[in-house]
């Protein structure tokens, strides 16, 4: 078991677990935190779990660590692992079930101020809007042929159809698609349970929110993505629903045997993997890219809903509101990206399982407006507490394979939430905050109480401190949709 006392300090705000400290470690971890939130995270298994990670065949620089991280399936979430092309190898596990699980930040023209009174409405709006629940389909039933273009076009699907625009897609990571989705890699059963889901929002900690600009901390930057003190924003998080899940199940299950086959040794099989030019892992990353465009198309059809929930219930009540798209990244996902480690550029597998990307400014891919400024970076709060938009920095580049941390982190287990709070009890306290909830199961909601997360604000000073985002804006919610 991993100790607080095995981390050296680098910084007040960056600590590594040297090699050192097990035999098996091929590359030393660095963990970005402060003191307080190092000692919630060493009351659990995660920095073993990254330990873990250090030991898979080719990963190279340092196994990452945000402030944000709780334990997960074989791998950290809230880690971040790069394993070098061509023969390291690629975890299903470190990337997670829900593939592409991401937010999408939409703002909009309308003032707090003007429609407070309204907020409910619109909350009733975008629940009767946006289809959420466990195993909910949406309004379109695809069959394989449309199901196999949406895995290969991803946001482009949707836009083609009317339900996005080219200002939507360019403001989306990738472009709202990944290169080499192959749907002959997908199985009958994933296939199935994607047929019905795409435009549905799920439940556990998926959300769609309603947030007021609270502060503003770089004026320019904030003034480059369309956000102003006092205008209302909509936060769409949630992934590749059952489709992804069911990749990533096929997956780990396939690669049970792979792991025999390459003899890699393994200190957890949840960490199974494969090399990435072996045809085990080159289908496993054909498939990961389906649900990931599966996931970007998801989202784009939830923001086209939420427009037209907006409209419905603020028509008349101010001036024509408009959302326009700030950006959608992704938080669950490999992709390969070129690095340095110790000055030398290497096409590399990065893996982010609940961290997201973070590039600094000048990076080519962005859009236009976007490239002095660095990437959009967005971080979800827990329920009923605040989100934040930030930028990424040159010093993630250098620091943090241009990464950053992706939400609150979990402090508390689902099961002990739902044991420990009420659910009803939580609505009523959210409510008398002005909030307004939608939610589908009380337990549910109880499952996301802010209670059983750590505190957002620590975790995005803390990511400051370390260098490697920048804050842009604080988002306060008066609304939220949940399954």
């Amino acid at each position: 078991m991993v100790e607080l006392r095995d981390l050296r300090r680098i910084t007040d705000h960056e600590w590594e677990i040297p090699t050192s400290v097990r035999a098996d470690m091929r590359v030393p971890v660095r963990v970005f935190a402060s003191r307080a939130l190092l000692e919630a995270i060493g009351a659990e298994s995660s920095l073993e779990q990254a330990v873990n990670a250090a030991t898979l065949p080719g990963v190279v620089g340092r196994v990452l660590v945000m402030p944000d991280v709780h334990q997960g399936y074989g791998f950290p979430i809230g880690g971040v692992a790069a394993t070098e092309l061509p023969h390291g190898v690629i975890s299903p596990g470190a990337i997670g079930y829900d593939i592409n699980c991401g937010v999408r930040l939409l703002a909009s023209n309308v003032r707090f101020a003007d429609v407070e009174a309204s907020i409910g409405d619109l909350a009733s709006a975008l629940d009767a809007a946006c289809p959420s629940g466990v195993g909910t389909g949406g309004r379109l039933k695809l069959d394989d042929r449309e199901l196999e273009r949406v895995c290969r076009e991803g946001g482009e699907w949707a836009r083609r159809r009317g339900w996005g625009t080219e200002s939507d897609v360019a403001r989306t990571e990738e472009s709202g698609v990944l290169a080499g989705a192959d749907f002959a890699k997908i199985s009958h059963r994933a296939r199935d349970r994607g047929r019905t889901q795409v435009g549905t929002l799920g439940a556990g900690n998926h959300f769609i929110e309603v947030e007021v600009v609270d502060e503003v901390f770089d004026a320019e930057a904030a003034r480059v993505m369309g956000l102003a003190e006092g205008f209302l924003t909509v936060l769409i998080h949630c992934g590749s629903r059952g489709f992804g899940h069911q990749v990533c199940t096929d997956y780990v299950k396939s690669f049970q045997s792979a792991v025999e086959r390459y003899r890699i040794r393994l200190p957890d099989r949840e960490l199974v993997c494969a090399p990435l030019d072996s045809p085990e892992g080159q289908d496993y990353q054909a498939a990961m890219r389906c649900a990931a465009n599966y996931a970007f198309a998801n989202r784009q059809l939830l923001a086209h809903d939420a427009r037209g929930a907006f409209a419905e219930a603020l028509r008349g009540r101010t001036r024509e509101p408009h959302l326009h798209q700030v950006y959608d990244i992704a938080h669950n996902m490999g992709k390969t990206e070129e690095h340095s480690f110790d000055g030398v550029r290497r096409r590399v597998c990065v893996h982010r399982k609940g961290a997201t990307r973070a590039f600094g400014p000048g990076f080519e891919d962005l859009p236009p407006e976007y490239r002095s400024i660095g990437q959009p970076v967005l971080v979800p709060g827990s329920m009923g507490t605040a989100s934040w938009v930030l930028v990424g920095t040159e010093g993630s580049m250098e620091r943090s394979l241009g990464s950053c941390c992706h939400g609150a982190g979990r402090t508390m287990s689902r099961s002990r939430a739902k044991r420990t709070i009420h659910g009803g009890t939580l609505r009523q306290e959210l409510e008398a905050r002005g909030i307004r909830v939608r939610a589908g199961s009380l337990p549910g909601l109880a499952e996301e109480a802010p209670a059983a997360y750590k505190d957002v604000d620590a975790v995005v000073d803390a990511v400051e401190a370390a260098g490697i985002a920048r804050k842009v804006a604080r988002l306060r919610p008066v609304a939220v949709v949940k399954g």
